[in-house]
């Protein structure tokens, strides 16, 4: 993957978050439960939770929302929630993953499969489309004065990192996922601003959509599953998604 999409892809996601912080909000909330609940609440002893902290902070997220998260995974065992990959195809076999967090799997099912039918798509079974994308974790650095290239390409790969890109405007560094928190710290201990650093899924082709239906389709379609409060994350292989 391009640094120069990646870096398109994190700065729609951003504008978007400023539109709607309170989705945002709960859906790290949704996260930090899960990974307490998997971990427990100590970010010294979860790394997974210690990610997910970094990323809510990056994503502008107050401390209060990310206490009062931890706090409730702790103490309040009433609900529970499932982690749950759909996996299908848009329009014109863009490959798609929906990653959701629900208390009710039948009530999320039916309404990812009501949205892919809906957009000129069709869900699949658990693994039609997964064997196309690659678990990397993706660390976004800007290109602002006094980031030194050469420099920042050294640190990241004496931290561990797999592969480092550059597009103009910002650094993308990728890892193994279990390498993720280690070359996180090690560059902001170095003194790099982060501006995001999260498990990701890469695809390992991409498709270009041609006609304006497809394109309004695949939109709409990411549009609808954004807005359900079950959706985490959506990845998908579609080339031209600025459009």
């Amino acid at each position: 993957m391009s640094g120069h999409s990646k870096w398109n892809n994190i700065k729609n996601k951003k504008a978007k978050t400023d539109a709607q912080k309170a989705k945002v909000f709960t859906r790290i909330g949704k996260e930090i439960v899960m990974a307490v609940r998997a971990g427990g609440g100590n970010p010294d002893t979860n790394g997974k939770l210690r990610d997910l902290i970094a990323k809510a902070k990056s994503l502008n997220v107050p401390n209060d929302n990310i206490e009062r998260a931890i706090k409730k995974a702790v103490g309040d065992d009433s609900v529970t929630y499932e982690e749950i990959y759909y996996e299908g195809y848009g329009p014109s076999g863009v490959a798609v993953i929906v990653e959701t967090a629900t208390d009710n799997r039948n009530r999320t099912a039916s309404d990812v499969r009501h949205y892919f039918d809906k957009y000129g798509g069709n869900l699949g079974q658990s693994g039609c489309v997964s064997y196309l994308f690659e678990d990397k974790g993706v660390i976004v650095i800007l290109a602002e004065d006094g980031v030194d290239e050469d420099a920042l390409m050294e640190a990241a790969l004496d931290a561990g990192a797999a592969d480092f890109m550059s597009d103009g405007d910002a650094f993308v560094i990728y890892t193994e996922t279990s390498d993720l928190s280690a070359v996180r710290e090690a560059l902001e201990g170095a003194g790099y601003t982060i501006e995001s650093a999260e498990n990701d899924k890469i695809p390992s082709n991409y498709i270009t959509l041609e006609s304006e239906d497809d394109i309004k389709n695949m939109n709409l379609l990411i549009e609808h599953l954004e807005d359900n409060d079950d959706v985490q994350n959506i990845y998908h292989n579609w080339e031209n998604c600025d459009e």
